[in-house]
């Protein structure tokens, strides 16, 4: 080796991430950028100074006695987890062996970029503990740089990549420097695992390691503190490090814990699930905790939806879930707005403002500053915004926040995008789905008080048009899965958008993406629970028959019960989950059931007069070590080697900040016995049942090929335009000019004397340029209602 001191390169690099089934996280609510993770009894990744930026992958331990006994403690079976109070994320950790306990306290500071894990290793007098920290500073495996070294006389290990820069430091229960014996490497070649997997114990002293994926490792007292700095260089790192030592870890936890319960105390929600069992109480604590730590600080309002990586150990996917969807950060936001914590509601509503597209939508998912990551559209994207600028105006708490131009720009595009979503909520299929339809009815309604006028009434027209067609559209009747329930039909999952032009698409083949075989199902033949919001935003009563049915097909096919309860899937079919053999989803995989839905099934419980507590236990039962909601819970055989078991978590992310906000909301939702995340003015408008109109909405991508006899024809387009039409085959030809509604162009054809058997032909001038749209249009006059 030319240079002794460096570490040997890894000839081969495949960097992954943590294990997702985190068992806490936590943040300081103060001045502090820094967020942590734990699982499998280490801290996992940590963040910073944003919550969408990873600067580790892990910071571990390994217990030797320098004769050739070695042991990792996150190879250990499951440690104890205990908060000292549940309205604290203030972890310990006990890991338990055959020649030690090993107790680990974490918390972040609350007034500077450092994290602090306070540890004691007791038992045989030989063992000593060894740190191991895997850098990946920037979210970069590749070029990161760690060194030993030494700052102002106190050894220091540290790391650098780009502008960030990091510095693991110690002392002992005195106050003095205590790391010693240290060395960097890179993983998998040179660090401090290979080393005792080599050798029994720790034999190398690299001084130097990188450009990589590196790692930084040194020997420590039986007792002491670990400071982990993260800066904008090394030197910053260290600097505000020893800053957080000297200190001390007690009175850093208790500022720490002071400022949790001052946030509580502000917002005293605790009444609600004052009849609960103790379990659902716990959870409700940590998950008005989940929601608080998922917000960031440089982007208030900005809310990931987990601070994991789904199947982490497997993955080396870039973004993860640390990234930002407009739908999970409403939906969390709702439930913020339920405990009372408006001014996060709020600040929710302005970053989301701030990041809307010039056409009013918003991005798939983005990283913190509005960069896109994925680049599919979810029309219900584009609604949930203008339902939580409604829940803040219902509450007295939306103050001078401007949302018209939002709201103007959110509503248009839904106008001339909708009925049809280029991706479900599950970021799949496109199409014409329930439970994006649900949202983008409700947000045309709750938006419509916003606009008045002409836009007002464009918006409600299109809202009421396209509620009255729902059943229309999405209900299957005379299938063999309504067959098999002996029900006359369902709601499918998604219908392609030829059912808007053409007869014939509920029998198109839809696929199915997470499968290595698809199915080949039909549209008819698949069933989701996405109907289910037709009820929870009041277009439809829990009664309605096309619910009640759909509802007993829904749960004779995608319920399972577990030891924990009861359990829905999204939807037949769906393949994003592991494998039978509980190897982790690699892009195919088998759908597992989601605490999630288990919400929104209790939700409909409490809509039709039942009891949602059931539902709240079950989702109570289905957390993991340390009580936190996973996005997928287990329900096969258990396969103990890979730590999975029926009811409880999988490798999917953990925890869900979206599952929590649904957790918080159904305890609420069954105290006031309705949704609290129900829209006012939808439900004011509906009441659960279908509008009777009198019109049929004619768009270029939304043809009607029949008029019920009496009723109007409208036609809605974008821009200025002239219908040139005729009756019979062109008789009685006339011009009849569009008018500017706001959000579009309507012309009204006097029709409505028209006999049945009649027929209307037509043609489009667009008045701006003066083309001709190139097509001829027939609509047949027919009897019967809407």
């Amino acid at each position: 080796m030319d240079n002794p001191s460096k570490a040997p390169a890894a000839a081969w690099r495949h960097p992954v991430w943590s294990t997702a089934r985190k068992s806490c996280v936590g943040t300081a609510l103060g001045s502090g950028k820094i967020w942590f993770t734990t699982g499998r009894g280490i801290v996992t990744e940590v963040f910073y100074p944003r919550i969408d930026i990873p600067q580790i992958r892990d910071l571990g331990f390994i217990v030797a006695d320098d004769q050739g006994f070695w042991q990792e403690l996150k190879a250990l079976p499951e440690p104890q987890l205990e908060m000292e109070d549940p309205l604290v994320p203030l972890p310990i950790i006990h890991h338990h062996h055959d020649r030690f306990d090993f107790t680990l306290k974490i918390c972040a500071d609350p007034e500077r970029d450092v994290l602090l894990l306070d540890f004691h290793l007791e038992g045989d007098a030989a063992l000593r503990p060894y740190l191991l920290c895997s850098a990946r500073l920037g979210e970069d495996a590749e070029n990161n740089c760690a060194w030993v070294g030494d700052w102002e006389g106190r050894p220091v290990l540290w790391a650098e990549q780009g502008p960030f820069g990091l510095a693991l430091t110690c002392r002992n229960a005195d106050g003095y420097p205590a790391l010693e014996r240290c060395t960097v490497g890179e993983v998998g070649a040179s660090d401090l695992w290979q080393d005792f997997h080599q050798n029994g114990r720790m034999q190398w002293s690299y001084q130097e390691a990188g450009p990589g994926e590196v790692a930084l490792a040194g020997r420590l007292p039986q007792q002491g503190t670990l400071a982990l700095g993260l800066g904008t260089s090394k030197e910053a790192a260290a600097t505000n490090a020893w800053s957080s030592l000297a200190e001390g870890f007690q009175s850093r936890a208790a500022d720490y814990s002071a400022g949790w319960k001052a946030w509580h105390q502000r917002h005293p929600t605790h009444h609600c699930v004052g009849t609960l069992p103790a379990a659902a109480k716990t959870l409700y604590a940590r998950s008005t905790n989940i929601l608080k730590v998922h917000e960031d600080r440089t982007f208030p309002g900005a809310m990931v939806a987990s601070l994991s990586v789904p199947w982490g150990e497997s993955s080396d996917s870039r973004g993860g879930y640390h990234l930002v969807w407009s739908r999970d950060l409403v939906e969390s936001a709702g439930a913020l707005l339920t405990l009372g914590a408006t001014t996060e509601a709020r600040h929710v509503l302005t970053y989301l403002i701030s990041t809307q597209q010039a056409d009013g939508h918003w991005l798939q998912n983005q990283w913190l500053g509005g960069k896109p990551f994925w680049q599919g559209v979810q029309l219900d994207e584009t609604g949930f915004p203008v339902l939580l600028a409604s829940a803040l105006r219902e509450a007295q708490m939306l103050g001078n926040v401007a949302v018209t131009d939002m709201i103007t720009r959110a509503l248009h595009f839904i106008v001339h995008e909708g009925p049809v979503t280029g991706q479900d909520r599950w970021e799949e299929d496109g199409g014409v789905n329930l439970f994006t339809l649900a949202v983008a009815i409700a947000a045309l309604v709750e938006g419509a008080g916003f606009l008045g006028g002409k836009a007002g009434d464009c918006a409600l027209m299109l809202a009421d048009y396209w509620n009255a067609r729902l059943e229309e559209w999405t209900f299957a009747r005379d299938t063999d899965l309504a067959k098999r329930f002996q029900v006359a039909g369902h709601y499918v999952r998604i219908i392609p958008e030829d059912i808007l032009v053409q007869d014939g698409a509920q029998k198109e083949w839809v696929l199915i993406k997470n499968r290595a075989h698809d199915p080949h199902l039909s549209a008819g033949e698949q069933v989701a629970n996405d109907f289910l919001q037709l009820v929870r935003y009041g277009l439809r009563s829990a009664d309605d028959p096309h619910v009640t049915a759909s509802v007993k097909v829904m749960d004779g096919l995608l319920r399972t019960d577990t030891p924990c309860g009861p359990v829905w899937h999204r939807y037949n079919g769906d393949g994003y989950g592991e494998h039978a053999d509980g190897s982790p989803f690699d892009g195919t995989g088998i759908g597992r059931g989601w605490p999630l839905l288990v919400g929104e099934r209790g939700h409909y419980a409490l809509a039709a007069g039942e009891d949602a507590v059931p539902y709240i236990n079950a989702m109570a039962a289905m957390t993991g070590n340390g009580g936190l909601l996973p996005e997928q819970i287990w329900e096969s055989d258990a396969i103990p080697e890979k730590g999975l078991f029926p009811g409880h978590p999988s490798g999917s992310a953990m925890p869900l900040v979206w599952a929590h906000g649904e957790f918080v909301k159904l305890c609420h939702s069954a105290a006031q016995g309705h949704p609290v995340d129900r829209p006012a003015q939808t439900w004011k408008r509906y009441q659960g049942k279908a509008p009777k109109i009198d019109y049929r909405i004619w768009r270029l991508r939304q043809r009607p090929r029949q008029l019920p006899a009496g009723q109007d024809l409208r036609v809605l387009l974008r821009a200025p335009f002239t219908v040139h039409w005729g009756s019979n085959g062109w008789q009685a030809i006339q011009d009849t000019e569009s008018e500017d509604w706001g959000l579009g162009h309507v012309a009204t054809l006097p029709v409505q004397k028209l006999p049945v058997g009649d027929s209307v032909q037509f043609t489009i001038l667009w008045r701006d340029s003066g083309d001709w749209q190139g097509e001829d249009f027939h609509i047949d006059i027919v009897g019967g209602g809407a």
